[in-house]
């Protein structure tokens, strides 16, 4: 024992039990504080690095989606697009073809128009040209004895047989409408008059007037005879044909202002004439 032991003053005070497992458990307590805190600290830490590293990689790929689907997109309107404009160009051109079309179409009407009508002057003044020969020949053929004319009048021969048969069927349908392409019983156009004329004796005509005024043998018209085919224009492009009557008349369907009529030679002088009878 030390010398100072019995000394109050100088002794060391003894903890207590209760003392110490106070301090203990305060100890640790803070510790197991810590302990939590730290783990918890850890963890919080740990989710914004997952975050931060995968956010960016989606937005990423989610933005080259959207990219690429506009892409698309732009490209489908502009094939579109180009595909319109192909219809329109193409639509506009058949318009226009079509007007080209229908005014060629009138041109070449108005053109046939013109050179029917020049030929039909042209053989008119042939024809008079021939009426005024024939006329010339007839009076230097005069018998000075007797001062009558040695030649028949052009004309004057009386049908028989199929040739009456012709005549009578034409004068039957003076006075009938003249339609364009029509052949009987109610309309006729020139070509179709002759055609159903001779039809009745049993003789097959081509069906245009080019083709009729080649039918059979020409004839000249200071030598016709009744039931010859006339025709207008020249053998093989005739525009228009009649059928000689005798007595110097013709029927025809002339055109849609006049008809079907008989009239003399004079009013409508022929370029020429056929025998097929």
């Amino acid at each position: 024992m030390s010398h100072t032991a019995h000394i109050r003053s100088h002794r060391k005070p003894r903890r207590s039990a209760s003392t110490i497992a106070m301090r203990a458990g305060v100890a640790g307590g803070v510790l197991s504080t810590l302990a939590v805190a730290g783990a918890s600290g850890s963890a919080n830490a740990a989710e914004p690095v997952t975050q931060t590293l995968e956010l960016p990689t989606l937005t990423a790929d989610l933005a080259a989606q959207v990219a690429q689907s506009a892409d698309v997109t732009q490209q489908a309107a502009a094939s579109y697009q180009l595909q319109a404009e192909r219809d329109a160009a193409a639509a506009k051109a058949a318009k226009q073809a079509k007007t080209d079309l229908a005014e060629a179409k009138k041109k070449a009407e108005e053109a046939k128009k013109k050179a029917e009508e020049a030929a039909r002057k042209k053989a008119a003044e042939r024809a008079s040209r021939a009426a005024e020969r024939t006329t010339l020949s007839a009076s230097s053929d005069t018998d000075s004895s007797t001062g009558t004319s040695s030649n028949s009048s052009t004309g004057t021969s009386t049908a028989t047989g199929s040739a009456a048969a012709v005549v009578a069927f034409v004068q039957a349908q003076v006075g009938k409408a003249y339609v364009s392409g029509a052949t009987g019983p109610s309309a006729y156009d020139c070509s179709g008059l002759v055609q159903a004329a001779f039809k009745q004796v049993g003789i097959s005509l081509p069906r245009v007037s080019q083709a009729q005024s080649t039918a059979g043998t020409q004839v000249g018209l200071d030598n016709l005879q009744p039931g010859d085919i006339l025709y207008w224009g020249g053998a093989g492009s005739a525009y228009h044909v009649g059928v000689y009557v005798g007595g110097g008349m013709f029927v025809g369907a002339q055109n849609s202002s006049t008809g079907v009529v008989e009239k003399p030679l004079s009013y409508d002088p022929p370029s020429g004439a056929v025998r097929v009878l």
